[in-house]
C-alpha cells in the first residue's frame, strides 16, 4: 500500500488512483493522471476521442488511422483513446466495428495496448465499466450507459 512521499528520488502516491510511482514521473503510469507538483502542459490530455467513421472511410482506412493514433498516443501523452466506430444500426454495415474489435483483441494479446473496453460493457454501475471509472474518474462522462458504437482503449 502506498504510504506517501518518502523522498525526492523514491516513490510517491498518485493523488487519483493511489498507486506508487517514482517521484520524478510527471504522469501516473497506472491511471495517466497529472502528478501533483508538476504543472500541466496545455497540449496534454489523458484521453483523445477518435471518430473512425468521420469521412465515411473504408475499413482499411479506419484501421490504418487507428494504428497511427495508437502509435502516437504515448508521444502526445494520451493514455486513453475513446473510439467512435458505429454499430451498424441499419442492419447493414458495422464492418468497421467488427474489424476494430478484432484488431484491438490482437493488439491486446500482443501487448501493444494494455486493454480495451467494448461499449457494451461501458456501464459505470457494474463490471469492467465500474473498474475503469475507479482507475480513470474522468471517464464517468462516457460510461453512463452502454454504447455499442464506441470502444475505450487503454494504451
Amino acid at each position: 500500500m502506498c504510504e506517501g512521499g518518502k523522498g525526492p528520488a523514491e516513490e510517491t502516491c498518485c493523488d487519483v488512483c493511489g498507486n506508487e510511482a517514482p517521484a520524478a514521473v510527471i504522469r501516473c503510469p497506472f491511471c495517466g493522471a497529472q502528478r501533483s507538483g508538476f504543472p500541466p502542459r496545455a497540449d496534454q490530455s489523458p484521453y483523445r476521442t477518435l471518430n473512425l467513421e468521420k469521412g465515411m472511410p473504408t475499413v482499411e482506412q479506419a484501421l490504418r488511422r487507428l494504428r497511427t493514433e495508437i502509435a502516437s498516443a504515448a508521444i502526445r501523452g494520451s493514455r486513453i483513446l475513446i473510439l467512435i466506430h458505429g454499430y451498424g444500426s441499419s442492419g447493414e454495415g458495422g464492418a468497421i466495428k467488427g474489424e476494430v474489435r478484432r484488431l484491438l483483441e490482437g493488439m491486446q494479446k500482443k501487448r501493444q495496448i494494455n486493454e480495451f473496453l467494448p461499449g457494451e460493457e461501458c456501464d459505470l454501475r457494474r463490471g469492467r465499466g465500474r473498474q475503469m471509472v475507479r482507475r480513470f474518474p474522468f471517464l464517468k462522462t462516457y460510461l453512463r450507459k452502454t454504447n455499442p458504437g464506441i470502444s475505450i482503449v487503454i494504451v
